[in-house]
């Protein structure tokens, strides 16, 4: 197994023959040198090594400017369909997917949510019936973020309407552009359409596309969304003040006439709530170099909204009838979501978004109760029992 060292040697090799100023080529070369997500088996992107040893080739890489696969462009890709397709994929599935996928050559989105199955995502009510090597999707999916650029959604359906809801969901890989596919942009408070709802009316979908066993959805849906609440949570290694702290601290220090004592007061609490966050993401990450993501993912990503909606709120405290202002809000359909290129209002009004997207905060705190803390679980209340009966 190598060392650090000489996986360091290793890049600055590559390095040496790579050609930076061709983007795409150099991506390619990058991941079938195994120099892409190291923990990933040879011949996938990696060198079969511990996680922990990825920051070594991204810092080498970093130093020496070269080209990334713009991981905010394809963040669901990279988060959530790659450990998805790697976990239950077949061979065939993993050859096809992930090289596309890493280089950024593929846009990725998730059709999880309906209007009636949000949290509950078990009660979803998209169907998928069995015609021949094929299968026939209709249904209705909601806040997809990308759909609109998206090459391929990761989705999951009903298949075996006639047992438990859970026992009957199969997950498949959607081609959005085949016939059937209707993707429509869902305007937010920002003012642009960062997600979508999408249409899907007798959608066929090759058998070759389902990921995992006939049934089986609900247990591939799980590695989906543990990945996605670690990768919203954690991130990537980032340094201190890094995020939304820090555009609270550069206006404190550039704006002194905008000082009290009671948002001092305040700036300090969040700066060091944010630090502790940072400090206990990249403890998750070291945590996963030697495993699977677990239901610890789900605090980061519950702490990350709570703070990000409180320093946003902090934010437009701070810059006074400036923090009133918005700056624009023209339609758009953005390719990523930028905290950093609009003013405080668009992060106020953005972060919103942060406890709903990803697993809201609500069902979170159920699953940290429950999995992380071992408290006994919520009752279950038919909701057809009289009131007399509700357990006290």
């Amino acid at each position: 197994m190598l060392t650090a060292p000489e996986l360091r040697e290793r890049v600055r090799e590559f390095l040496k023959d790579a050609d930076p100023t061709k983007r795409q080529d150099f991506l390619n070369a990058r991941f079938d040198a195994g120099l892409a997500w190291v923990h990933y088996p040879e011949g996938l992107g990696g060198l079969s090594l511990p996680r922990s040893l990825q920051g070594v080739v991204d810092a080498e890489f970093d130093a020496a400017h070269a080209p990334d696969n713009q991981p905010d462009r394809i963040g669901i890709g990279l988060g959530m369909a790659a450990p998805t397709i790697l976990g239950h994929g077949t061979d065939e599935q993993k050859q096809r997917w992930l090289r596309e996928l890493w280089t950024g050559r593929q846009v990725w989105c998730q059709l999880f949510s309906e209007p009636g199955a949000g949290s509950d995502l078990a009660a979803l009510a998209t169907r998928a019936i069995r015609d021949g090597d094929d299968w026939v999707v209709s249904g209705q999916k909601v806040w997809t973020s990308s759909a609109h650029q998206a090459q391929w959604g990761l989705l999951v359906a009903r298949t075996d309407p006639d047992v438990p809801k859970h026992a009957g969901l199969t997950y498949f890989a959607c081609d959005m552009r085949a016939p059937g596919v209707e993707v429509r942009p869902l305007r937010q408070a920002t003012g642009e359409a960062e997600f979508n709802e999408v249409f899907l009316s007798e959608v066929r979908i090759p058998d070759i596309d389902r990921i995992g066993a006939v049934g089986e959805g609900w247990a591939v849906a799980m590695t989906t969304l543990m990945s996605e609440r670690v990768s919203i949570g954690s991130g990537r290694d980032v340094p201190r003040e890094s995020g939304m702290i820090g555009a609270s601290a550069a206006t404190w220090r550039s704006r002194p006439e905008l000082r009290t004592h009671g948002l001092h007061d305040r700036l300090l609490r969040l700066w060091t709530e944010a630090e502790v966050a940072r400090i206990a993401a990249e403890r998750l990450r070291q945590q996963l170099a030697a495993g699977q993501p677990g239901p610890e993912g789900s605090a980061a990503k519950l702490v990350f909204a709570r703070l990000n909606q409180e320093i946003s709120g902090f934010e437009v405290e701070l810059n006074g009838t400036d923090g009133l202002r918005y700056d624009d809000w023209t339609m758009r359909r953005p390719e990523r979501a930028n905290f950093f290129g609009r003013g405080p209002g668009f992060r106020y009004l953005r972060a919103r978004g942060n406890s709903i997207e990803g697993g809201t905060s609500e069902i979170l705190r159920n699953i940290i109760a429950e999995r992380v803390l071992g408290l006994p679980p919520e009752p279950r209340v038919d909701k057809d029992m009289p009131w007399k009966d509700l357990p006290r």
